[in-house]
């Protein structure tokens, strides 16, 4: 069964999507989580339930994480459906630490990727399906440039901000 709720956040109002899971905090495994405006973020699909109290454990972790008293989620995440390449991207990601950011080069280096590979490493990391818990916005150019962010550069840039990142003029 899928399940979906929406929470206010500072950088909108996010969609979160889940699976029903017996081992999830909650009973609730983590699909989706979508920002306003995201390119190929999800909508709410007919046959999905609205239940807010499946998601309370998930929306507590995001309301810390904005009111600045949470640096890691501990969130079930269900079974990526990404090919291989997009899921080892996506545990790079991962391994991103709150308050740092990292290169598109330095990320396919930490995957053995070549540094061809930079054009399907971006493209990986813009099918992330879980924006925020999956840091994705921690990535930037190797100048040190704001680049490519699905929900917007503006919000990258209200995120890193939030993480006590100094970012360069916009």
């Amino acid at each position: 069964m899928t399940v979906y709720t929406t929470l206010d956040s500072p950088v909108g109002e996010l969609l979160l999507v889940g699976e029903e899971s017996a081992t999830a905090p909650g009973g609730t495994a983590l699909a989706s989580l979508t920002m306003p405006e995201q390119r190929g973020g999800a909508v709410v699909r007919e046959g999905w339930r609205r239940d807010e109290a499946a998601f309370t454990e998930i929306a507590g972790q995001l309301r810390a994480y904005f009111a600045g008293s949470l640096t890691r989620f501990d969130i079930e995440f269900t079974a990526d459906r990404g090919t291989d390449f997009q899921r080892r991207v996506w545990a790079a990601l991962e391994e991103i630490p709150y308050g740092t950011t990292t290169s598109y080069g330095q990320v396919a280096r930490r995957i053995g990727a070549s540094p061809a590979a930079v054009r399907a490493l971006g493209a990986a990391i813009g099918a992330n399906p879980l924006l925020l818990v999956r840091p994705c916005h921690r990535v930037i150019g190797a100048n040190g440039s704001l680049t490519g962010y699905a929900a917007g550069l503006d919000r990258k840039r209200l995120l890193l901000s939030h993480e006590g990142l100094t970012l360069p003029a916009a």
